[in-house]
Order: C-alpha cells, then structure tokens, then sequence
C-alpha cells in the first residue's frame, strides 16, 4: 500500500516545481530540478531517499522557500525516516516583529507658587495687590495669574479676574468698607495651575487718612535755571489721602493753560513748559489740600539767555607798552548776573584776536606788554551763566604804540639842615715809639661843612714839613711821623675848624733810644 501510494502523492509535485521554475529560467539549477519528477514516478521504495536527496539544492534558491509548506499539506504514510528527511532543509515562516513600546512623554509640571504677596494700598472701597513671579515657571512659560478673594467666614472664592493677566499688581475694587477680605494668587501656565499663595491675614477694608504732604526734590529747593528755548518738564509727588486736591498758581492768578501744561495724578503732578521763555520766569506755588487742610510749596523758575554786549567801550589812555580801556555793563544781562568780561586784542598786521583778560569783574583796565611799532584794535565781551554775548564791543579808536625818548629826571628831595660844628668823635691817644720807625697818630671827628685839619706840635703849627705827612679820609685824620728821632717827641695836637666853630685833642708823643 505504501508503494501505491506515494506515487499518487508526488504527482503534483513536479507540477509545482515547474510552476515555481518558470519565474527563473537564467538560473542554471533549474533544468535540473525539471527531471525530479521523472525519478519521482518510478513505484521503488526508494523514492524516499531520491526525495531526500533531491532537496539540499531548496537552499540555493531562497524565493522558493515558501511553497515549500504545500508539498507538506497532504500527509505521507512512510516511514518516520521519509519524513524527518525534509525537515532540517524548509525554514519555519518568520513571525512578524513585535511592535516597539510608545515611550510616553514625561509630563511638564506647573509653575511654581507667587513670591511675596503683599497689600500695597488699602481704601474705603478698595486695596492694592503686589507679588513676584514663581521661580519656575516651565518651558511653556506663564499664561498670567488668577486672583481670587474670599470674605472671611466664608468658603466661596471668587476669581477677581476671568483671564489671566501679566502684571504682578492689581487693584480688587468695588468692595465694602468694614469687610474683612481673603486673598490668594494662583500663576497659571498651559502645564496647569501653581499653588495658590495666600495672606496670612484677611485684609480690612477701610479708609487710611493721611495730611496732605509735598515731597519736593531737593534740586527744586533752590531756583530751577533753563535756558530759553529748552522744555521744562518737572515732577512733585505729595501723598495724601484721600485724594487731595491739587492746584498752581503764579503771582496769586491761574497758570496760562496755552503756555503751561499741568498733569495730576493720585501721587504726583507734572509741570511742563514746551519752550521756555524769559516771562515764564518767576514763583510758581503749589498746593495740595484736603478737607480744610493744606500744604504749599514754591517753585522757583530762572530762564536765562545770553547777555547783550558791553556799552561805550573807549581808549583811555596810551603810554608806553601800555593802554588803558574802559566800557559800561550791558543794557541786557540775560536774566541772569554778569560773572565778567572778556577783552580781546588784535594787531593791524595779522588782524586774529587773543585774548588777554578772562572773567574780568570790573568796567576798566589795562594792557601791557604791547609791542612797539604795532597798532591795536580792543573789543570785550559780556558773560553770564549762559556764556559770552552774541557780539562784542568794538573801541572806535586804535592804539598805535610809538618808540618814545625818556629822560630821567630825579626826583627832588628837599634839603636838611646837616649844619654842625666840629666834634672829634675819636681823640688821639699816647704813643711811645722807637727812635728811626716811621709811627702813626689817628682821631676822627664830624662837622659840617667839613672842618679844616691843623695839626701842632708843642703848639707850633706843622707845616710843609717833609718829615710829617697829614691825611683825612671819612672823618678820619692821621699823621704820619717819619723816622721820629729824640727831638720828634712832644705833644701834638689835632685841630677841626669850620664856620661853625673849632675844636682839637692832644696827645704825648715820647722816642726811647735803641737798647
């Protein structure tokens, strides 16, 4: 039965084969695979191992893997070996990959709670919220924040704000004085809502009075100086509650609303002038009141232009290297003091302008140092706060300096009465001198006019003698005796007479021998 059989099975077979083949013509296997089916027919037991044989070739062609569980669909009644031949050669089908897990998104978490809720402002009917923003916030970043209130002793919370907004300070309005409000602040982001950060304490609602107070700045303290032509712009915040009132005035009359412009606020108001000029300088007074009660403050503003220049400007004098100007201040000091004057001077032959005095404080003055033979022009200029004056004044004249002869003519100094008699103010003293050296006798005396010298020996006068030598020098008088010998001892005297009178001293003159 099992010979009968296994041909009837291997019919289709080779049908498959060709079936298969056909797609495959350029590969050489497959004529071989073509003659299979011819052995197959031959009714021998043997046909289980020629099948055996015939399929380690399946392998080189991979395509035909897959009709391969066909020829395994009708059953074969052989032996186990016939079987389990084809086994190892044919693949199981491949099963299909499992899918790969979808890795979920890690969810973002919402910001953080608001930092620092604070009550910045309570009113009658109202109060003020301030906070900070979380510290983190997420990658989709805030939406805004939420504010929700709540009256103590109840558990309604209301949300103050139906979208989100920005701004860390809002206003909670339309409340009633004597409430006792709830707070919380939620930041909202698209990851969710933060923890909400709340007042440890409900806020009471009621009205805070303050006095009315100017804060002035301490630079409008003093007077507030603009040139013409620049904006004033100026801002004063008072406090006060509840609002003050707060109004300007200059000289006790309203301010020109066309010239000035005033802006009030709940804290400050602004005083604004477009382009400023001179009429607008004066006190401007400002006052904020309340009930009754006020405060007042004045502001003070200077508006200044530079000056006109100097008036009747004239050569006064030229001497010397020397010329002396002198001029009058100017009709205009541009709303401001003059601080000086600055003079200038320029020669005929290179016609530039130095100048040779700054910030001069007088109405008059004098240049030196002029060079001989130059002429010179003069011009001065009015300065203040603003700076120098558009133009200066010109002298009319010009100042030529000229190469003048001087004499010197000394001064008289009037005559004194030196008239006096002779005085010897130094006598003449003993001497004893050595017989054959020369030896000398000296006195001084004073007079005037200057008194004639008579020397005298034992009250003979000495004339030409050429052993005496008689000098007088400043008042000094000496007489040389010249080799005295045992006769030249004696006593000499020293006569000075003038018109005024005379007068003389003596002395002994004593000549030892040699030893």
């Amino acid at each position: 039965m099992t010979g009968k059989t296994a041909p009837a099975a291997k019919k289709p077979a080779p049908a498959a084969t060709k079936k298969k083949a056909a797609p495959a013509p350029k590969e050489g296997a497959a004529p071989k695979e073509g003659a299979a089916p011819k052995e197959e027919a031959a009714p021998k037991e043997g046909a289980a191992p020629a099948a055996a044989t015939e399929e380690p070739p399946a392998p080189e062609h991979p395509p035909e893997q897959p009709p391969a569980p066909t020829d395994q669909s009708a059953p074969i009644p052989t032996e186990a070996g016939a079987e389990a031949a084809p086994a190892p050669a044919e693949a199981p089908p491949a099963e299909p990959p499992a899918p790969e897990p979808k890795l979920e998104k890690p969810k973002e978490e919402p910001p953080s709670c608001p930092l620092s809720l604070a009550v910045e402002e309570v009113s009658e009917n109202s109060f003020t919220l301030t906070w900070k923003a979380p510290e983190q916030v997420g990658r989709a970043g805030l939406d805004g924040y939420v504010v929700e209130i709540c009256k103590d002793g109840s558990s309604d919370w209301k949300a103050v704000n139906q979208e989100p907004f920005l701004s860390t300070r809002c206003t909670v309005p339309d409340l009633s004085s004597g409430d006792k409000i709830h707070v919380r602040v939620v930041a909202v982001s698209a990851s969710g809502s933060s923890a909400p950060a709340t007042l440890e304490q409900p806020v009471l609602i009621r009205e805070i009075l303050q006095l009315p107070k100017i804060r002035m700045p301490r630079h409008l303290r003093e007077t507030y100086i603009r040139r013409v032509g620049d904006a004033v712009n100026i801002m004063i915040p008072f406090q006060g509650k509840p609002q003050p009132e707060v109004s300007w005035s200059k000289g006790g009359q309203p301010l020109d609303s066309s010239r000035i412009n005033i802006r009030t606020t709940a804290r400050d108001t602004i005083f604004y002038i477009r382009q400023a000029q001179r009429a607008d300088s004066g006190q401007y007074e400002l006052t904020v009141q309340i009930n009754g009660t006020e405060d007042k403050a004045t502001l003070d503003i200077q508006v200044v232009e530079p000056p006109g220049p100097p008036q009747n400007l004239k050569l006064v004098d030229v001497w010397g290297f020397n010329v002396a100007l002198e001029w009058t201040p100017p009709v205009d000091n541009g709303n401001a003091e003059i601080k000086g004057y600055r003079v200038q001077k320029s020669d005929k032959k290179s016609g530039k302008w130095f100048t040779v005095l700054e910030r001069c404080t007088r109405t008059s003055c004098t240049i030196s140092d002029l060079i001989i033979g130059n002429t010179y022009s003069f011009r001065v200029f009015s300065e203040n706060i603003c700076g120098l004056s558009d133009s200066a004044a010109v002298a009319s004249g010009v100042a030529h300096i000229e190469k003048t002869k001087t004499t010197y003519q000394p001064e008289k100094i009037p005559q004194r009465d030196m008239m006096e008699p002779p005085k010897f103010t130094q006598p003449l003293t003993d001497r004893t001198t050595t017989r054959g050296y020369s030896t000398h006798l000296f006195c001084s005396v004073r007079g005037f006019p200057q008194p004639k010298i008579i020397w005298l020996k034992n009250q003979m006068e000495i004339r030409e003698d050429p052993k005496y030598i008689a000098l007088i020098d400043q008042g000094v008088c000496s007489l040389e005796i010249r080799k005295p010998g045992p006769f030249d001892g004696g006593v000499y005297t020293c006569k000075a007479v003038n018109p005024l009178g005379e007068a003389s001293v003596d002395c002994r003159l004593d000549v030892k021998g040699e030893s």
